[in-house]
């Protein structure tokens, strides 16, 4: 995930051709990743009953996937310095999409899960570049804008997955949905290829295994660093549990929804962009220890209130759950590049690695939970997950001064 420091071109500015053409290319690739990521999630209940496993088992289906992308992030980054950002990234799409396809074609559940693994790692090629070429190719005055539109883009695939998946499963069961789901990724990796300008400012450097062993290292130096890995972790497997298996209760007695209004309700998925964009401005104001607090607190909250047996207080739960889940991984993400960079280590790569673990492993073990008692055992799992991760974070309030002194310095540095 390095940068060169010798960049010879000028950067796409904000309002040029070159930079409308990049936002609308990673734009489509951050929906095609989270969309051919998610989709499975939407249909754990129907490969539940086509292959009669119980929840937990069926779930691997997402976990396998995360976790395979969990695993990428870092030696993939490492070989777009020799590949290239934009082969990578076509690459990575390509593939991922053709699997997706062909995961609708599973013979059995074993394959299926085979496929999703190798779906997982090549996304990770996408995730693992995608900041690294904006970084480089855009101006530095537009770059938070066309950070902001790929991370929209991330958001809105991971809607927009559960969504269709959820429709086209009920029109027609789990292979179309995977299959439709497939050649939409297709689709989106046709646009990103046509729409994205070559590399202006990318400079070929040779792999360094022992350097970048060395950083990822430096990454496990810092113990404020360590416990933000671990808030990643513990809130993402809360998030992910939640919406694994919420499906199988709304689908279940008292409510007995049909899998195409279980994918309506999961658009609240979108408040996750506007409370990460919200929680983002406050930690700038307040600090993010105050801010990270709040948001544990309202997931806990939103857990507590979707134990309802009305429709309209679960979904309002779920609301706050999204909210406050995407406003504290804003914070603890932001929070872990900040200190990584004090410490000249993978902070933010790491703990990727460490969230998307946190879905795979989280997740898994969140069917357990449901598996012996349903719906109130899962809560009471989530919000055991989201507790730790809020003491944990409490415990970063010390140093917090000292290291932003650091960060200041860094960056006095380097202008």
């Amino acid at each position: 995930m390095s940068v060169s420091a010798t960049l010879p071109a000028v950067a796409h500015r904000r309002g040029s051709p070159g930079f409308r053409r990049i936002t609308l290319a990673l734009f489509a690739a951050g929906l095609a990743t989270f969309t051919l990521l998610y989709c499975a999630q939407a249909v754990l209940p129907q490969l539940a009953q086509s292959y009669r496993l119980t929840p937990a088992t069926a779930s691997l289906a997402v976990s396998v996937a995360t976790g395979g992308l969990a695993v990428s992030i870092i030696p993939l980054s490492a070989l777009s310095n020799v590949t290239g950002r934009i082969p990578m990234m076509t690459v990575a799409l390509l593939a991922a999409g053709v699997l997706g396809l062909a995961a609708a074609f599973a013979p059995s559940f074993e394959i299926l899960l085979a496929l999703r693994a190798v779906q997982g790692i090549a996304l990770g090629g996408l995730q693992a570049v995608a900041m690294t070429y904006l970084a480089e190719e855009v101006d530095h005055g537009a770059l938070g804008f066309a950070t902001g539109l790929y991370v929209a883009g991330n958001g809105i695939g991971g809607m927009a997955g559960r969504l269709l998946a959820s429709l086209l499963a009920d029109l027609g069961g789990w292979r179309l949905a995977l299959g439709a789901i497939g050649v939409l990724g297709l689709v989106c990796t046709v646009l990103f290829r046509l729409s994205i300008p070559a590399s202006r400012r990318f400079v070929p450097e040779p792999l360094a295994p022992r350097r970048l062993a060395a950083a990822v290292g430096r990454a496990f130096t810092d113990g404020g660093l360590i416990r933000l890995y671990a808030v990643g972790f513990l809130l993402m497997g809360c998030f992910v549990t939640v919406y694994n298996f919420l499906g199988f209760r709304l689908l279940a007695a008292p409510f007995r929804l049909s899998a195409t209004l279980v994918g309506l309700i999961f658009v609240v998925y979108l408040a996750g962009s506007s409370s990460s964009a919200t929680a983002g401005r406050l930690a700038d104001r307040f600090g993010r220890p105050r801010v990270f607090w709040i948001t544990a607190v309202v997931t806990l909250v939103g857990l507590a209130v979707t134990l309802s047996g009305r429709l309209a207080l679960v979904i309002i739960g779920l609301v706050l759950v999204t909210a406050g889940f995407f406003a504290g991984h804003s914070v603890a993400s932001g929070w872990a590049g900040a200190r990584g960079r004090a410490v000249d280590a993978q902070g933010a790569a790491v703990y990727l690695l460490c969230y998307y673990l946190g879905s795979s492993v989280g997740g898994s073990l969140g069917g357990v939970a449901y598996g012996y008692g349903k719906w109130p055992a899962t809560v009471a799992y989530g919000a055991a997950l989201v507790a730790g991760a809020l003491l944990i974070g409490l415990t970063l309030r010390r140093g917090v001064p000292a290291l932003r002194r650091r960060i200041l310095s860094v960056a006095g540095e380097h202008r």
